[in-house]
């Protein structure tokens, strides 16, 4: 049954991780059952050589994570409609099992109301998963799989009807928080997510504040999140809540400043059109353990 599940997968570059975009490819070729087809976008860079099979797109300048993916969904045909599941693969990861292929494809064909798979991501020299990537407030034992609200970005499958019903990763969000914009859409269409431990990702440690523009991005784009998905009456509940989070968390005066001038960017700034879910989603998340106000 899982068999039957046409599989392709995403990855987007900017060029400069040849070998370990090479080791992923390869560690995708080795999974069991159908071949996964394979799009490379290079996000304002020239791709490297790259192996025979594998469909390239090279863009012009760096558009961004979100809309770099969407360019490689559009790449299976409109929504990704060529094939019924799209892996989301950061390049510098890597498959360990040869099994992670036909585990998504009985995932998804066992579970009609599975729109979103989450993987586990673990470093490649210790096997330690960090808190922050797995999706849930709980967060204590990555080894226990479970439903989830969100999902990771660069270690994750999609079903493409999920896409075809509410559309992809919001575009001008360029990094951060994009997944959960899908999330909370696929949601409140009806679909579930899924947080497996099975499935992995390995992927070496790092902090995602290496970025120039984390602290910008994360604020700006939270306000927009909320702006964008939530009722009205939720949003200053929200955006509250994460403003006493950020404080608490002591950041450096560079930081701080940095959060507060994209907090204020994501209030002047538009945020696309806005599809407040409702109420029962609400109450879906907060029964998945995790309500929309942290």
């Amino acid at each position: 049954m899982g068999g039957e599940m046409r599989l392709g997968a995403v990855v987007l570059t900017m060029g400069n991780r040849p070998e370990e975009l090479r080791a992923l490819l390869d560690s995708v070729a080795k999974q069991e059952g159908d071949p996964v087809e394979v799009v490379v976008v290079g996000n304002g860079s020239p791709l490297p050589p790259l192996p025979e099979g594998v469909r390239t797109v090279e863009l012009p300048e760096n558009v961004g994570i979100p809309a770099g993916r969407n360019v490689g969904i559009e790449a299976f045909g409109p929504g990704g409609s060529d094939v019924d599941v799209l892996l989301f693969l950061d390049d510098d990861g890597l498959l360990p099992g040869t099994d992670t292929a036909e585990l998504c494809r009985r995932a998804f064909a066992d579970d009609p109301e599975l729109g979103i798979v989450s993987f586990r991501i673990a470093d490649p020299d210790t096997g330690v998963t960090q808190r922050r990537h797995v999706p849930r407030l709980r967060a204590s034992d990555p080894l226990r799989s479970s439903r989830v609200t969100t999902f990771l970005g660069g270690a994750n499958a999609v079903r493409t009807t999920v896409f075809q019903q509410v559309g992809g990763l919001p575009d001008d969000f360029f990094y951060a928080h994009e997944e959960t914009d899908l999330a909370w859409r696929a949601l409140d269409a009806g679909w579930m997510i899924d947080y497996r431990s099975d499935m992995v990702l390995h992927h070496p440690t790092t902090a995602p504040s290496r970025h120039a523009i984390y602290h910008r991005m994360v604020a700006r784009n939270r306000v927009w999140l909320a702006r964008r998905n939530l009722p009205a009456l939720l949003v200053p509940v929200y955006l509250g809540v994460w403003l006493l989070l950020t404080l608490a968390r002591r950041p450096s005066k560079t930081a701080l400043r940095a959060w507060f001038g994209g907090f204020r960017e994501g209030w002047k700034t538009p945020c696309g059109p806005r599809r407040p879910m409702k109420w029962r989603t609400v109450w879906r998340l907060t029964r998945l353990g995790r309500p929309p106000v942290i």
